[in-house]
């Protein structure tokens, strides 16, 4: 036997430098002897098994395991001092560990066997890997909610390599083109392009690995994909650069856009037949009245020459007739005017301006001046904003608001008129686009009022509450309604019987050009 070279001092060092490495060593390290009694455990070994060390020293290795092992760990010892077959020693593998508060945890195991002067024994390392595997279970989890993600996916997915080789697809992509998924991997994606594109797509890869530039790849656009019976169809197509350890690939999402574009299609066709229609509708409206006027101003005219020339030989009964028929014709002109301010709303309308609104409303008090005076209208009015609109048209729609709010005045009150304006940012409801500023204009009056449930009635051309005694054809709140929408707004009202109205008037502030 060698003998010992080194001094009793260095001896010592060696013993208590090892030592130290032992006790500060992050892995646990254990000994135990032929019969798996513990002899030596470190801090981290105690720690891991949730232990002092002084608590297991001397105990059977095996109440750090979980069963079976704990059964059966003994045998395994007296096999292998019988017949060194050795199935961990040496080697080391993952096993289960199981802690003193009885939960169990996995780690990683190597067992070395030293031969010493007199007896055998065997040092554990055990590198507890409880944190890798929450690690790789999360991980596998986030992997399997991903796929899940992919393939239940509504639009296609589709991954291809640098070459174009399709390396993934989703059934959804797989359906959107009329093939199983199997059939596309390991295939060239033109095989879902139509000519041109189906020839020119590797010579696009090609010059952007080479130069870089993006025609689409984090751009998307609208493209046409190629179906397996050989029919096109279009779709949007967004594709992202994913950049591996030793790789890039790039995924495509694909939106199918058949149906958007079929609607597109329809929307555009009944947009253009209701532009037509309107057309003919205006068209219709302005004609037939204009060809009104003069059968009805003969009417007019030959009942006057009766009125002036033959009243007074006429009976009782003749006489009343020709008043009825007078009173007739006169609401039948008033009804041909008003057909025609309303039809003009549009057909023949003027080009938009920047329009003092407070200047316009001046102008139609004064206009008003007389009816305002004998009803004893009292006018409460503030500062309103300048817009771009069309002037004819903001008077007419003051006009009809003002003279609503004094002609449906309660018996033995005089009206009181509040006229005023709000700045806002649009809402979704309204017909112009959504973020642009808009104004409201309220008039508010304490007249005989309306029950809310007529609220649609009373904007509809010709419409008029039953019961009413105001004269009038019904015209007068639909031109308002239909200067406001021209004017990128609406109109509606709040109303209670014998309380009064308030009318909301929403005009865009800034117009778009008309065409």
């Amino acid at each position: 036997m060698e003998e010992n070279k080194y001094t009793p001092e260095q001896n010592l060092e060696t013993r208590s430098r090892l030592k130290a490495i032992i006790d500060t060593a992050i892995d646990g390290i254990i000994t135990i002897d032929h019969q798996g009694i513990i002899e030596t455990v470190n801090p981290a070994a105690a720690r891991i098994f949730g232990y002092q060390p002084e608590e297991i020293i001397g105990q059977n290795i095996k109440i750090l395991m979980p069963e079976p092992d704990r059964s059966q760990h003994d045998g395994y010892i007296e096999n292998y001092l019988r017949t060194g077959e050795a199935k961990i020693i040496g080697k080391g593998r993952e096993v289960l560990g199981k802690r003193k508060d009885g939960s169990v945890f996995p780690f990683l195991l190597s067992i070395s066997e030293v031969q010493l002067q007199d007896k055998l024994i065997f040092t554990g390392i055990v590198h507890d890997i409880s944190n890798l595997k929450k690690a790789e279970a999360a991980l596998l989890e986030s992997e399997n909610k991903i796929n899940s993600i992919i393939e239940a996916a509504v639009d296609g997915i589709i991954t291809i390599d640098k070459r174009g080789i399709i390396e993934m697809v989703n059934p959804a992509a797989a359906r959107q083109f009329g093939y199983a998924p199997a059939e596309l991997l390991g295939k060239s994606i033109n095989v879902l392009m139509p000519e041109p594109d189906k020839s020119r797509h590797d010579g696009y890869m090609r010059h952007y690995h080479e130069t870089g530039e993006k025609r689409i790849i984090g751009i998307g656009r609208e493209v046409t994909g190629l179906r397996r019976d050989g029919s096109t169809f279009p779709l949007y197509l967004s594709v992202s650069e994913v950049l591996l350890q030793d790789r890039k690939v790039y995924t495509g999402f694909i939106h199918d856009i058949t149906r958007q574009k079929l609607s597109e299609e329809r929307l555009r066709r009944y947009a253009a037949e209701l532009e037509r229609s309107n057309r003919e509708l205006q068209d219709f409206a302005y004609v037939s009245s204009h060809d009104l006027q003069e059968p009805l101003r003969k009417i007019q005219a030959f009942g006057d020459r009766l009125l002036s020339k033959e009243y007074d030989n006429l009976s009782d009964q003749g006489k009343d007739y020709v008043d009825r028929m007078l009173n007739a014709a006169s609401r039948m002109q008033t009804l041909i005017n008003d057909l025609l301010s309303f039809s003009r709303v549009t057909s023949k309308a003027k080009p938009f301006v920047k329009v003092n609104l407070d200047h316009v409303l001046t102008e139609v008090l004064s206009d008003l001046e007389v009816s305002i005076e004998q009803t004893g209208a009292e006018i409460i009015r503030t500062p309103l904003p300048e817009i771009e609109a069309e002037p004819t048209q903001m008077r007419q729609l003051f006009q009809n608001l003002v003279s609503n709010a004094i002609k449906f005045r309660k018996e033995g009150e005089n009206p009181i008129i509040n006229i005023y304006a709000k700045n806002l940012q649009r809402v979704a409801h309204l017909t112009a686009t959504p973020g642009d500023e808009v104004t409201e204009i309220y008039v508010e009056d304490n007249g005989i009022g309306f029950d809310e449930k007529y609220l649609d009635r009373i904007f509809n051309i010709f419409q008029r509450l039953e019961g009413q005694k105001y004269e009038g054809s019904g015209v007068g709140l639909a031109i308002c309604r239909k200067i406001a929408i021209r004017h990128g707004g609406d109109i509606t009202a709040h109303s209670k019987p014998g309380v009064g109205s308030r009318f909301v008037v929403t005009l865009a502030t800034k117009q778009p050009q008309e065409s």
